[in-house]
């Protein structure tokens, strides 16, 4: 028997590439929700393929730790308790801090003009009461935040932490006193960079991220198990 041919083998491999990254955006997205039955043979019709590529993408998105496969029932996106997402967020708030540290000792001027304007468009969506671009426009900041600290490893657990905290963050930023608060932690960040305190960038960063707990248990009724 002749082996696969490579191009076939590419051609695989990217198909479920993208497929992953399709069905990866359904759930950040809300659209396949927390403790939702992931039916393949759906998928693959919706998609325009066949199962095998849906059935490997969701391999991935296991090892991800975004789906879980169940025995005998199926996979399902995965659902974070309490404890879990609080554990994320710790060490959310260790790489935060790091980079505003980071940002304080070598930022630019192009760097700071950016999150500048970025937080300057979450107030504007909070002004409109628009709590999805609120949240978009906050992932962008924190995004740029470990963009701009230039150290790739750490971005890479970040954004790995990032996409497990989506199964249960977007509840903790939908009221307008949240995205205020939220925003106005961005801002003492912001102004310890352009300072260029390192020390007070890396405590505003972790602080935020210690804010972002408190809302979340606020948002779901848990005030009891604040930190601190």
């Amino acid at each position: 028997m002749l082996d696969t041919p490579p191009i076939d083998i590419v051609r695989t491999q990217s198909l479920t590439s993208l497929v992953q990254r399709e069905v990866e955006r359904l759930i950040l997205t809300g659209e396949l929700a927390p403790g939702e039955r992931i039916n393949e043979q759906h998928l693959a019709a919706r998609l325009r393929v066949s199962r095998g590529p849906v059935r490997e993408a969701l391999r991935g998105l296991e090892k991800a730790r975004l789906v879980e496969a169940k025995v005998n029932r199926g996979v399902y996106v995965r659902e974070l308790s309490v404890e879990q997402a609080l554990e994320i967020s710790e060490m959310r708030g260790l790489l935060t801090g790091y980079a505003c540290a980071r940002l304080a000792a070598s930022s630019t001027a192009e760097q700071r003009a950016r999150l500048a304007q970025l937080i300057e468009t979450m107030a504007a969506a909070i002004a409109a009461g628009d709590a999805p671009a609120y949240y978009e426009h906050n992932l962008a900041f924190h995004d740029a935040l470990m963009d701009y600290a230039g150290n790739a490893r750490a971005k890479e657990m970040y954004d790995a932490l990032v996409k497990e905290s989506h199964l249960s963050r977007r509840k903790s930023l939908f009221s307008a006193r949240a995205m205020a608060e939220s925003n106005a932690e961005h801002r003492v960040i912001l102004d310890a960079i352009r300072k260029g305190d390192a020390t007070a960038a890396r405590e505003a960063g972790e602080r935020h991220i210690v804010g972002g707990r408190r809302r979340f248990l606020d948002a779901i009724g848990m005030a009891e198990m604040r930190p601190g």
